[in-house]
């Protein structure tokens, strides 16, 4: 017991030296929380103060970084300046990149109106832009002005083929009359040969040229630009023929020389046509496609404004000898010039593309078909004048009649054109009679389109073969070509139309894509969409109507869907990957884009099979 009173005494001890430990600490440690506190007061300004230092840093490095890129703007618009100031003669290539390096200022501060010197960099930009663009237009009109000289006769000689050269042992080609003898071994090495059209203008320069055509369109001065060119090539072109020795003769003129006169001038004619189209506007339709790679539409409104003229003339002069006065021995040359119409024919119809010239292709057409009826008309003519004759002045000695003799060599020559007859007498008379009664042009030219080839196909597998010659059937498997072309061009322009990039662009507005769009970058989403309905709205109605025309022949039948898939699917599926991403993202995409390419390739494959068909 009395153990356990002592270890009861030292506990009692323990408790109460514990109790005062920690009194100790809580004493020490609310002492802390007091000085933890003041210290927390005094501290608190200073933490203030330190924030906002560092926010005050960060402002001030993110301003040195916007003064850093208004500076390097500032340095590029300062290169930029000294290029345009020294103009775009030295060095060309220098200035376009400082025009691009304007563009791109221009685009920065117009981004970023909040800077005070936005406005004021903005003004001095643009003033520098359009003296950059009248700089631009000078030069283009002096790289145009020294570029463009009139190509010489012997170097438009040496492009053609040898066959088809002028020589001094040689007389100009054309003009087959009774005295010129056959021809026909001309005529079949034209069709055979192949023509390099001249480089217009040294092709080192043609890059510049283009560029230089790119920054006015850019510009908006599409107007300017077109003058500009259509002015300097126009009048190298009429030089060119004026060397090669084309006239500018009035109907009036034409139809009063002596026949002796006009006959070597028909001849030459011949000559100056076949240069003219498949040189001379061959080729400069292959350099508005080059400086206007930027721009379809101004391909084709610059080529029909240089051409115009100079086409003009050249017909003017073959439609007032389809007007002139009748009489036999014109019976010769009229054929000769309706030969020539239908060689060149094909290539007018691809050298005058597109609807700037729709005009002069009718033109030219229309020469070809009043060649062919004065032709008939000369050839009955003919005809009326010897039963007429043979009533008179009959010989009292019974010898043979001069009128005999002469009959005899003009039919002896008349037999070089035995092709060229039928084709008057039987192609001309069915175009102008049954295909006539098709309302439908594109329906016109598959019924001409199949009879043709009906016909080449029977004198192919008959002994008429023999009779007419290869000549005659590969003048007109062209002609069924022809058909198949125009067939194409008619039936289809207006869904190709659709299927174009013209017009559905736009310099902002809601409904767009941006940048990652690609090339569909600011096309409205509202038009694209009304064009993939008008496409859907044409190619069904064509397609139901073309699938009830027929074309019995297997092959050719073939070879027409390929032509139509050759235009149309490679255009279908540029659109699509164009603008199709616009469709996607909007409700019920298949609305519009009903078709894959390929689905399209398959409806084309019923086409020409004499049913009706759904798309």
């Amino acid at each position: 017991m009395e153990s356990l009173a002592q270890r009861a005494a030292l506990l009692r001890e323990s408790l109460q030296k514990s109790q005062q430990a920690t009194d100790a600490v809580v004493s020490i440690l609310g002492s802390f929380d007091s000085r933890l506190s003041a210290l927390d007061s005094a501290m608190r300004p200073i933490q203030v103060r330190t924030h906002a230092v560092r926010t005050a840093h960060e402002n001030i490095d993110r301003t040195l970084r916007s003064a850093d890129v208004i500076l390097t703007q500032f340095d590029r618009t300062r290169e930029a300046e000294r290029e345009i100031q020294k103009g775009p003669h030295e060095n060309l290539q220098g200035f376009l990149d400082a025009v691009d390096r304007l563009r791109s200022i221009e685009r920065f501060f117009s981004s970023n109106r909040s800077y005070r010197s936005s406005d004021g960099v903005l003004n001095h930009v643009n003033a520098l832009l359009s003296k950059a663009l009248v700089k631009m237009e000078g030069e283009f009109q002096n790289q145009l002005s020294q570029r463009s000289k009139p190509m010489e006769p012997d170097r438009l000689f040496d492009c053609l083929p040898s066959t088809l050269r002028p020589s001094s042992e040689s007389q100009p080609e054309g003009g087959k009359h009774p005295s010129t003898g056959s021809q026909s071994e001309n005529q079949q090495n034209s069709e055979a040969a192949v023509y390099s059209p001249p480089a217009l203008i040294e092709p080192k320069f043609v890059p510049l040229l283009s560029k230089l055509a790119q920054q006015l369109v850019q510009a908006g001065c599409q107007q300017q630009c077109s003058e500009i060119y259509s002015e300097a090539r126009a009048s190298a072109l009429e030089s060119s023929l004026k060397n090669l020795g084309v006239e500018k003769l009035s109907k009036e003129e034409v139809q009063k020389m002596p026949w002796e006169i006009l006959e070597s001038k028909i001849g030459n004619w011949i000559h100056f046509m076949r240069i003219a189209v498949k040189l001379l506007f061959a080729g400069e339709r292959q350099l508005c496609d080059q400086v206007f790679e930027c721009s379809q539409s101004l391909r084709d409104k610059c080529f029909a404004a240089i051409t115009k003229n100079s086409l003009a003339t050249l017909l003017s002069f073959g439609e007032a000898i389809a007007m002139s006065k009748r009489s036999p021995e014109k019976l010769f040359v009229l054929l000769d010039m309706y030969e020539i119409m239908c060689e060149l024919q094909t290539e007018i119809d691809t050298i005058f593309v597109g609807e700037s010239c729709s005009q002069m292709r009718d033109s030219a057409l229309s020469l070809t078909k009043c060649l062919a009826q004065t032709a008939q008309k000369t050839f009955s003519d003919f005809e009326e004048a010897v039963e007429k004759d043979a009533t008179k002045n009959i010989h009292t000695d019974g010898t043979v009649h001069p009128l005999t003799s002469y009959v005899i060599n003009y039919v002896k020559f008349l037999f070089d054109y035995q092709s060229t007859l039928k084709q008057l007498f039987q192609e001309f008379k069915k175009e102008d009679g049954t295909a006539k009664q098709y309302k439908d042009p594109a329906l016109m030219h598959i019924f001409l389109m199949n009879n043709i080839h009906y016909i080449v196909k029977s004198v192919r597998r008959s002994e008429a073969k023999d009779l007419l010659g290869d000549d005659w059937i590969q003048r007109h498997r062209r002609i069924v070509q022809q058909n198949a072309n125009q067939y194409r061009r008619i039936a289809w322009s207006k869904v190709l139309q659709c299927l174009s990039g013209q017009g559905l662009t736009s310099s902002g507005g809601s409904g767009q894509v941006g940048s990652e769009g690609g090339n569909s970058s600011g096309a409205s989403r509202a038009a694209v969409k009304e064009r993939f309905r008008s496409f859907n709205v044409l190619f069904e109605e064509i397609y139901q109507k073309q699938c009830s025309w027929s074309v019995p022949d297997t092959e050719l039948r073939e070879s027409l869907r390929l032509a139509v898939a050759e235009i149309l699917l490679p255009a279908y599926r540029s659109f699509i990957k164009r603008f199709g991403p616009l469709i996607e993202s909007s409700k019920a995409p298949g609305k519009y884009v009903k078709h894959t390419p390929e689905q399209l390739e398959l409806l084309l494959g019923n086409l020409f099979e004499g049913k009706q068909e759904r798309a």
